[in-house]
């Protein structure tokens, strides 16, 4: 594998990516690879990632901020469902449905995160197939894990209801 020079933000990237649990079984030059195909993206207090509705394109990792998922009611009011800190993800179903975004995400103060967009992640797939499998077993273990603690509470809900 040919090794040029990361850029700053590469250099950025993948020393962020190294400090996420999701990415522990990564070798460097696979998170080399990734870093290339990422960037950063810079949200102020109040300002949406993604609304509700819109066409997912990507997907992304808090590196700092917070951020508040929110979900429309039936009366058109929006839930808090989550709030995200450093290390969180977001927007995985988009890599894989290609479906609109299921919920509202704002930065409750200024977040930095890096994002991987479903260009970025076909080229990747292209170049490394392998690595592009081993992302894809990752997203699926995020989302398995997302979808059982989303049946948990709807379980303690439904309990508390009955």
């Amino acid at each position: 594998m040919q090794q040029t020079k990361l850029s700053e933000s590469e250099e950025d990237t993948r020393h962020f990516l190294v400090s996420l649990p999701i990415f522990d079984s990564f070798h460097v030059d696979e998170l080399t690879v990734l870093a290339r195909h990422m960037s950063f993206i810079h949200l102020q207090r109040g300002e949406f990632l993604f609304v509700e509705g819109d066409r997912g394109t990507f997907m992304g990792f808090v590196v700092s901020g917070v951020l508040e998922v929110l979900k429309k009611t039936e009366t058109g009011e929006n839930i808090v469902i989550a709030r995200l800190t450093k290390g969180s993800s977001i927007g995985e179903m988009a890599l894989i449905d290609k479906s609109t975004r299921s919920a509202t995400v704002m930065a409750k103060q200024p977040t930095t995160m890096v994002t991987l967009t479903e260009k970025g992640f076909d080229l990747l797939t292209q170049k490394s197939p392998a690595l592009g499998v081993k992302i894809m077993q990752k997203i699926a273990r995020l989302l398995s894990l997302n979808m059982r603690r989303t049946s948990s509470k709807l379980a303690d809900l439904m309990q508390s209801k009955g």
